[in-house]
């Protein structure tokens, strides 16, 4: 539906997203990005933490980000110029400078993905540093609980293009800054990013 409505809206724009094949649009400039459902598997078992995120990319840009939590009715959106929402309110990320009150999430590998010990040791370096960290299985949620200042940061490895795009672009209207680890790639190509 999500896919439907959209090209509908914009017959020429492009598509890329978790649950269909890639789609080059007659404009060659603009590309919807969406994932109609990050967190899957919270959705699965019933885990009230999942969202519906598309993103806007113009030129290789991504220009608007919207992140959906349908269960809360809270609505993560930004336009790039125009600053960063959650339904009528301006976001802002963490203004936070003592390490030891700041709350982070991540995404642990799963299942026979690579890079487990190299995360487990990620996490043991920076937990007695901090206030906690959270692995709640929905990137997209947990960059906009990012520019809303719920989270002081984020970092995953092995994402793709939907899982952050909407979120990345939030997060910098909000007034964060977004990158891959690492490297100096776009974390849209390199899927990773903190």
């Amino acid at each position: 539906i999500i896919k439907e409505e959209l090209l509908k809206a914009r017959p020429y724009y492009g598509w890329l997203g978790e649950e269909s094949d890639e789609e080059a649009g007659k404009d060659p400039t603009r590309r919807w990005i969406v994932d109609p459902l990050d967190g899957t598997t919270n959705f699965l078992h019933g885990v009230p933490h999942w969202a519906i995120s598309i993103a806007l990319e113009h030129k290789e840009e991504i220009v608007i980000g919207l992140v959906y939590d349908p269960i809360k009715d809270e609505c993560f959106v930004a336009e790039k110029g125009n600053g960063a929402w959650l339904n009528d309110k301006r976001l802002r990320v963490s203004g936070r400078e003592n390490m030891l009150e700041m709350l982070f999430a991540t995404g642990i590998p799963f299942a026979d993905k690579d890079g487990l010990s190299f995360t487990l040791e990620e996490i043991k370096s920076l937990m007695p540093l901090c206030s906690g960290l959270r692995r709640n299985g929905a990137a997209a949620l947990d960059l906009a609980y990012v520019a809303a200042g719920r989270f002081d940061g984020y970092w995953e490895r092995g994402l793709n293009a939907w899982d952050i795009a909407a979120g990345m672009i939030i997060i910098k209207e909000a007034g964060g800054y977004v990158e891959s680890l690492g490297s100096k790639d776009d974390p849209l190509t390199s899927g990773t990013i903190i």
